[in-house]
């Protein structure tokens, strides 16, 4: 069994001893697949470090986060360019939008996606999309960007089968993370109607730990909780559930 992790911060451990203790506990679980979306421009060494200390397992991607696109997203964009020069990667992200913290910033927050949209199209890269409390914005967005070059995976998607749908329309998987094991968020019963083919897995650690161990910091090696939870609503094995997300996170990724 062969379980991947798409979007985890496993990073932030990259000098310490954790981040070794954290890779074992992830290896004891068949979790050997593991995708790191940098947030700005300070992220990108400890990125690369970690992928380097991990060269089989971890596969890096570039991007600036909504969170960060402030009044220097311009000199930012700039120089996660330049690392994408001096670097391999595997998908711009995470990249998106974000209402939730501040509203003010949505113009240059569109601004720097679509420039970083265009990063990928060139590459031929998938995108790694954040969005929180901003989906009616990012679809008008990603229609108005849409093309056979436009793919990727719609990270920690928490909305409504409509939305889903939506989504899976544009091109984009649905990373599933730990709110699905939440009793009240009600993202079972959308998982429940989503084809296995347009889900791949991810944590999001150290943030939106799932249930048994919800209120702690996440870990990617909580991973296979998250599985069992899509392989107990779809009535599967989590055998299945690996061997599907995984293919489909290769598809994606092209690795």
């Amino acid at each position: 069994m062969l379980l991947t992790d798409t979007h985890t911060h496993i990073y932030y451990h990259n000098e310490q001893d954790t981040l070794a203790a954290q890779m074992e506990r992830c290896f004891e679980h068949n979790i050997h697949r593991l995708f790191l979306p940098n947030v700005n421009s300070e992220s990108i060494a400890a990125v690369m470090n970690t992928v380097a200390a991990y060269p089989q397992n971890c596969f890096p991607m570039l991007g600036l986060h909504p969170c960060d696109v402030k009044e220097n997203y311009e000199a930012e964009l700039a120089k996660i360019y330049a690392a994408l020069q001096q670097h391999e990667v595997y998908a711009i992200g995470e990249i998106g939008l974000d209402l939730y913290w501040d509203k003010s910033t949505l113009a240059i927050q569109i601004d720097a996606f679509r420039q970083q949209v265009q990063w990928a199209k060139a590459r031929n890269l998938p995108i790694d999309i954040h969005c929180r409390e901003a989906f009616d914005e990012l679809f008008v967005l990603l229609e108005e960007l849409k093309d056979d070059k436009l793919f990727g995976v719609l990270h920690c998607f928490t909305g409504n089968l409509a939305q889903a749908q939506q989504a899976i329309d544009l091109g984009f998987a649905l990373g599933i993370g730990g709110v699905v094991t939440y009793k009240k968020s009600g993202l079972d019963e959308v998982v429940k109607q989503i084809d296995l083919k347009h889900i791949v897995l991810e944590t999001d650690a150290p943030y939106l730990t799932p249930v048994p161990f919800r209120g702690k910091p996440n870990e990617s090696s909580y991973l296979h909780y998250i599985a069992q939870k899509i392989a107990d609503i779809h009535e599967v094995s989590m055998e299945k559930i690996a061997a599907i997300t995984t293919e489909n996170s290769k598809r994606i990724f092209g690795i």
